[in-house]
């Protein structure tokens, strides 16, 4: 039986994905980003759940405008147990509430609804871009269990495990999603020679983790990553290989065109120009048959607005075609 994100895989030449939530909300005057569960806590403050949702609400109305199937990921980045505990939050079902929350947002959207799918976001348990801090497959199984079932009871339409830089890591998270019987993607962080940030070659990688988990993930993306490392990442020859090219399906991406290691030590964040970054986006869909194609870090409506544009084939001489005032409105 197929869920919705199948069914818009299959039926759709491309799908559009939401842009950054975090880095906006941490530039968002008066929003206060928790040090434990980051932004899965603001759905229980008035303004924090208003500055959600006008960040996600930009994002429907684009892929609306442009009738483009569109991926938004739950606000759940950082809420496993132990994180929630750690917030004072252990009363709460932080999991399941935040997934109502954005569901409810997605069905607000009356027949549009219908092309949106949620998946529940999770992450690695340490720091992303520190693969040394990775946890040991059976550990990391055990551990990630928690949320991957709580996210699967919300009602989520798929599981999806992001900025992942180490294998072993990533072998546990796909045991736990895989359990909870619903489909499940797992995303990378990807160095230009085609790497995980731990070494591993994406093709050994993929492989591994196929022959490891039972169901095997639906796909793969990467995320973190600009459009020019991801590009240089695939077509490095040790990925040359058909696994590669066809169970890695999208790519969400940062403005910045630098090193994983250089944007973890930048102090500021770099941004790239909003038709700059559309356009070499969605390049990729007919480079290299890329699917599911998004913004992450430095990204903001703007960015999905010109990338959205540019997947419906529209001229991008006279920029993007709506407009945003000072408050992204």
């Amino acid at each position: 039986m197929t869920n919705r994100f199948q069914e818009l895989l299959a039926a759709s030449p491309a799908i559009l994905g939401e842009g950054a939530v975090i880095e906006r909300l941490r530039r968002s005057p008066g929003i206060r980003l928790d040090e434990q569960v980051v932004n899965s806590a603001l759905i229980y403050d008035d303004s924090g759940r208003a500055a959600l949702e006008a960040i996600y609400r930009q994002y429907l109305e684009i892929g609306q405008h442009y009738r483009l199937p569109l991926l938004l990921s739950t606000p759940t980045w950082r809420a496993g147990r132990e994180c929630i505990a750690a917030a004072g939050l252990a009363g709460r079902d932080v999991n399941g509430d935040n997934g109502r929350f954005l569901a409810g947002l997605r069905d607000s959207f009356g027949d549009y609804a219908r092309q949106v799918a949620v998946c529940g976001l999770m992450s690695c348990r340490g720091d992303a871009y520190r693969p040394a801090e990775a946890m040991s497959a059976d550990a990391a199984a055990d551990f990630h269990a928690w949320q991957a079932n709580a996210l699967a009871a919300a009602g989520v339409d798929f599981l999806l495990a992001a900025t992942l830089p180490a294998l072993s890591e990533a072998i546990g998270l796909a045991r736990a999603q895989a359990a909870t019987g619903l489909p499940y993607v797992l995303s990378f962080v990807a160095r230009p020679e085609g790497t995980l940030l731990d070494g591993t070659p994406l093709d050994t990688a993929i492989a591994t983790i196929d022959a490891a988990v039972t169901p095997r993930p639906l796909a793969y993306l990467v995320n973190c990553t600009h459009a020019s490392i991801f590009r240089s990442a695939l077509l490095n020859e040790r990925n040359s290989s058909p696994l590669v090219r066809t169970r890695i399906i999208g790519l969400l991406a940062n403005t910045a065109a630098l090193s994983p290691d250089d944007l973890d030590g930048s102090a500021e964040l770099v941004e790239e120009a909003p038709e700059v970054f559309g356009n070499s986006v969605a390049a990729l869909r007919d480079e290299l048959n890329m699917k599911v194609l998004g913004g992450c870090c430095g990204t903001d409506e703007r960015h999905i607005d010109c990338l959205a544009r540019r997947l419906t084939q529209e001229s991008m001489r006279g920029g993007c075609r709506r407009k945003f005032d000072a408050n992204g409105q």
